[in-house]
């Protein structure tokens, strides 16, 4: 199954694609979609979704998800990046894609062990996991790490729904 991680942002947005074959992982792809910071917030909002849009089309991900975004101290960063990220939540929406949302401590604690490593951690286990991962940015890094999660996830998912099926009264 191929997995579309997206790490949400209003100059760059990191993407990262992975296929998953049983427990193995594998590198499909990685970067960012950069937004001219000169451009009106409207147009940097069409930037994104079309850059969104020819990755998917690109690399014909089955399943996407974005890392959830924090408050920070200023209202109108924290206003365009929610902006933002619902671009990145609608684009895969668009193509068909079911699209989970993971906060920043699960993707960290998926891939490294720790909810609260440091973006050098996480870049270094992403290196670890899929070897010939370019990770133009830490962004592109964090995407792929989002991949990674989702892919942990939805599988541990299937495991249970299948349990449960296979234990229910006829």
């Amino acid at each position: 199954m191929r997995f579309l991680g997206l790490d949400p942002g209003i100059r760059i947005t990191g993407w990262g694609v992975i296929d998953v074959e049983g427990n193995r992982l594998t590198h499909v792809g990685d970067g960012i979609v950069r937004l001219d910071g000169a451009a009106p917030l409207a147009q940097r909002l069409v930037q994104l979704h079309d850059g969104l849009r020819e990755v998917i089309a690109e690399y014909a991900p089955e399943a996407a998800a974005v890392e959830e975004t924090f408050v920070n101290r200023n209202p109108a960063s924290t206003l365009k990046l929610g902006l933002a990220r619902g671009v990145v939540l609608l684009a895969p929406s668009q193509a068909g894609l079911a699209v989970a949302e993971y906060s920043a401590n699960l993707v960290k604690k998926a891939v490294v062990g720790n909810g609260h490593a440091t973006k050098d951690q996480v870049t270094m286990m992403v290196r670890t996991l899929l070897p010939g991962a370019r990770l133009v940015t830490a962004d592109a890094a964090d995407a792929l790490a989002v991949a990674v999660c989702d892919a942990h996830h939805r599988a541990t998912q299937a495991r249970w729904t299948k349990a449960v099926r296979e234990r229910a009264p006829a």
